[in-house]
């Protein structure tokens, strides 16, 4: 079996610390120098319920997790009923010997069964809850790696809890190590340590909310909702050492409006949801296109309608972001499709809010929201981010002008903006009516239709600056797939393996979604083979959205609607070749 090609599955019932353990394996995984992706499968529910952590480690960059596993660790029965298909012959399954199991489950097939004494060693050793500990180690002792990297994580995780706590889990984790390789030899898929810079495992959370912090951003408000939580609360917990405010409101509804109120006075400004929260403040938004308030929106989708599935993924919401709010304004919407794409796309939604004086949505979804990637150190610039406030004018610009007009007409429809109260000359009205240049409510119909076209001028200006559709594998392809946002991992994986099989495939896939980069879009795709979509969603939004804009046909879709995030054996199961 290829070295340090190996998927993991952690298992069990929601409160048995599966995604904890999941993400310090991850971890521990890329300390060693390896690749990983890892994938978190939770129900919406605080106990009860099964929850599993799939990880693939790779001695190369890995973009998706695969149906397949090699390793299976249950902390409980429901598990392997449920994982047993998905190992791989010659893989194996680890549960506790006092579970009860099903042995019929194992009959006829090619793995190895371990039935570890994990609760007793936990017990014997530390404690009972320390089981998951003695797991992971049985987990790191079958398949070869070393367990310095398993102790270094446990110091992480449990140094704030005290010396004795670590040293315990370390003794549990040295006698379950110490037992698998007593009483298992020869498993073949092993795991080593490389040599390779330092690294980092971030989610597509992090990673947004890391470059909202690079790029100067200092008030922050929303209402936790799933998946997009995880921005608030790195917000909270950074704001004290970057002096950012962080509220959480009492509803989306009022969130949208500190945000608006906010970026009206000048400071870089945003909030995270997600769809049944969008919907509530796209009144807010609206008022944000008329006060041309520059303001940030992290959506992070899941299934719908109504409350859906709500911790299971779906690329659902392109519509609702793309035409939600009421009366027609600029917008810039944009979809990452990586760790690094979210930082920068964090950094650059700022300054195209500032630059064009709208609302800019990121879209997200559950699937990439909550998915643990490596990424190179280097991929984060922290060194020079670019600071681009648009037309926002200084305190002695502002003095030198005979009469300041906040809502001035300008032939590329982007009005210079003052900090209110920052001059004497800084005095103006904001309103959510129509108003004139000085921001005076007024019903002229002859400046109704100037102010219109004033705000609508935004997003023809905007095309320039957005990104090309992004292109992965070979110039020219039997198949190109095509995409958006986070079904790229997915979808990379699958035209490799196409690739490695003979047919050729690359895939396009798209950043920036609105303004519709619609002569990029033909560039990329004019001269290409087959064209398939794959889309996490029923209705195939953006297959739609690109023959709206452009005329371009695919001709196949690929979509999944289940609330399972796609996978590379999915996409190909249903390829049509």
């Amino acid at each position: 079996m290829p070295l340090n090609e190996v998927s993991f599955c952690i298992g069990g019932e929601a409160g048995q610390g599966v995604e904890s353990s999941g993400a310090g394996f991850t971890k521990a995984l890329t300390r060693a120098g390896l690749y990983t992706i890892a994938v978190p499968d939770y129900y919406s529910r605080i106990r009860g319920g099964h929850n599993f952590f799939t990880i693939r480690v790779s001695a190369e960059p890995v973009y998706a997790v695969k149906d397949t596993i090699q390793v299976l660790l249950a902390l409980n029965a429901e598990t392997v009923g449920r994982h047993i298909d998905r190992i791989a012959a010659s893989g194996a399954v680890i549960v506790d010997k006092d579970i009860a199991v099903d042995e019929s489950l194992f009959a006829g097939r090619d793995i190895v069964v371990l039935r570890p004494p994990l609760v007793e060693m936990a017990k014997a050793e530390g404690d009972e809850v320390m089981v998951n500990t003695a797991g992971l180690a049985v987990m790191a002792g079958l398949t070869g790696f070393e367990m310095d990297y398993i102790t270094g994580v446990i110091a992480d995780g449990f140094g704030s809890k005290g010396t004795h706590i670590v040293e315990a889990n370390r003794r549990v984790a040295a006698a379950a190590h110490n037992w698998v390789r007593e009483n298992q030899a020869d498993f073949p898929w092993q795991v080593r340590a490389r040599a390779a810079s330092k690294r980092l495992t971030v989610n597509a959370n992090q990673a947004f909310a890391l470059g909202a912090l690079m790029a100067g951003c200092k008030f922050v408000a929303g209402y936790p909702m799933t998946p997009s939580t995880p921005v608030l609360e790195y917000m909270a917990q950074h704001g004290n050492d970057w002096g950012i405010v962080m509220k959480q409101a009492e509803s989306e509804i009022a969130a949208i409006n500190m945000v608006v109120g906010a970026a009206t006075a000048g400071v870089r400004s945003m909030t995270a949801t997600s769809g049944g929260g969008f919907d509530l403040m796209t009144e807010g938004i609206s008022l944000a296109a008329m006060t041309e308030s520059p303001v940030v929106i992290y959506l992070g989708q899941r299934p719908g309608p109504a409350t859906g599935l709500p911790t299971r993924s779906e690329q659902g919401d392109l519509y609702l972001a793309l035409y939600a709010g009421h009366g027609e304004f600029s917008r810039i919407v944009m979809s990452p499709h990586t760790m690094p794409e979210f930082y920068a796309c964090a950094i650059r939604a700022f300054n195209l809010a500032e630059k064009y004086q709208c609302p800019v949505i990121v879209l997200s979804d559950h699937q990439i929201a909550g998915t643990f990637q490596t990424a190179e150190r280097t991929d984060f610039n922290l060194e020079s981010v670019p600071i681009e406030r648009g037309k926002l004018l200084s305190t002695a610009e502002v003095d030198a002008m005979s009469g300041y007009k906040r809502y001035a007409l300008t032939e590329d429809g982007v009005s210079p903006r003052a900090i209110p109260g920052s001059s004497k000359n800084a005095v103006f009205l904001t309103t959510g009516d129509e108003h004139d240049e000085q921001g005076h409510i007024s019903e002229d119909a002859r400046l109704a239709a100037l102010m219109a076209e004033k705000r609508l001028a935004k997003a023809s200006r905007a095309v320039a600056e957005l990104r090309p559709p992004f292109q992965f594998g070979p110039e020219q392809a039997d198949i190109t797939f095509v995409c958006w946002g986070a079904t790229y991992g997915a979808v990379v994986e699958a035209a490799r393996e196409l690739t490695a099989q003979g047919t050729k495939a690359n895939v396009i896939c798209f950043v920036d979604l609105w303004p519709f980069p619609a002569r990029q879009a033909h560039e990329a795709l004019d001269s290409a083979g087959k064209l398939v979509s794959v889309e996490a969603n029923a209705s195939g939004q953006f297959t739609h959205l690109l023959k709206a804009e452009t005329g371009i046909t695919v001709q196949q879709q690929i979509l999944r609607y289940d609330g399972r995030g796609l996978t590379p054996d999915y996409i190909l199961a249903h390829l049509e070749v």
